[in-house]
């Protein structure tokens, strides 16, 4: 049983592909997606596979429970995150799907506004709830935009792609929708001096969208890009070597919940660091190691070796 609970956030730096298979669609090969819903996913497992990955090739050392442990350890990952052999013994840790927070649309003015809808935020605070997030702000609704948006035409309207749309404009810094734009960017967009320009766009160019016009979006503005393989010999596409692929685009964000409990060890019964002390529970340790041990920058899904699924990492502060 997951004891500890905290929300953690992916911005997607280059486009991201994660995958569902083949499809006899438009795309070929189509990302993820909530069957109920449509809108786009990152499948827990796939999450998880992608995080251990950078946790065994990352050798830096980090301090647990006052101890000093190099971060890519076998034993410490095989109890944090499971065994190669499944059958041995269960993770300490997991990961909720990764759901969409604020997706990218290209806009007349502004070059692109971050879109979510009223469905998106209410799974999200329900989601936060989980984990005991105090200060929440109250959400705005649907076709409404924060008092210093950058993106309005003729006082009351935003065009984004081919498609008008009317909006209310908070009147004030302390309404709704100026409220959350300036919550999310203090604790979504990644920290330091670098992303200042990022937190400022999403306090200005955030846009709340009725559910169904979000789903339009999430549909069918994702990037799809189409591929080709070239013959050696003759220097043409070879015959059946044309596809296309669907992406999540760059400067969408994504949101997971980090569960942690107490390890579970196998015949050996060797907890390493994880033992409790200090006031600190087993699950706290797990914690520990994550936070400490998460780089800021990682890498999801297909493509990865021409640059695809580049992603920046922030957990909440509880």
């Amino acid at each position: 049983m997951f004891k500890k609970v905290k929300p953690f956030f992916l911005t997607v730096e280059t486009p991201l592909h994660a995958g569902s298979g083949t499809d006899l669609g438009v795309v070929d090969l189509p990302i993820q997606r909530e069957r109920h819903t449509g809108f786009p996913k990152l499948e827990g497992s796939g999450l998880k596979g992608g995080i251990r990955e950078a946790f065994e090739n990352d050798h830096a050392e980090i301090e647990v429970g006052s101890q000093k442990v190099i971060k890519s350890d076998k034993d410490i990952i095989s109890l944090v995150f499971g065994p190669e052999n499944g059958d041995d013994h269960g993770s300490a840790i997991g990961f909720t799907d990764a759901r969409l927070l604020l997706f990218p649309v290209k806009s007349m003015k502004g070059v692109f506004a971050w879109v979510t809808c009223p469905k998106v935020l209410e799974h999200f605070i329900t989601d936060l709830n989980l984990a005991e997030i105090k200060g929440i702000p109250e959400l705005p609704g649907e076709n409404t935009v924060s008092s210093g948006c950058k993106l309005l035409f003729e006082g009351n309207k935003v065009i984004l792609e081919e498609y008008t749309f009317e909006v209310k404009k908070d009147e004030k810094e302390d309404e709704t929708c100026s409220k959350l734009a300036l919550w999310l960017s203090n604790n979504v967009i990644p920290e330091g001096k670098i992303f200042n320009y990022w937190k400022q766009k999403l306090q200005k160019d955030l846009v709340i969208l009725s559910d169904d016009d979000f789903k339009d979006f999430v549909n069918l503005s994702t990037e799809v890009i189409t591929r080709v393989k070239i013959n050696n010999e003759t220097g043409t596409v070879q015959t059946g070597a044309l596809f296309t692929e669907e992406y999540l685009p760059s400067e969408t964000i994504l949101y997971s919940l980090i569960l942690t409990s107490p390890v579970f060890v196998g015949k050996n019964k060797d907890k390493k660091i994880f033992v409790k002390k200090n006031g600190k529970n087993e699950e706290d340790l797990v914690m520990e190691y994550f936070v400490k041990g998460l780089p800021h920058v990682i890498q999801l899904g297909g493509n990865s070796t021409i640059g695809k699924g580049i992603v920046r990492t922030r957990i909440m502060d509880l």
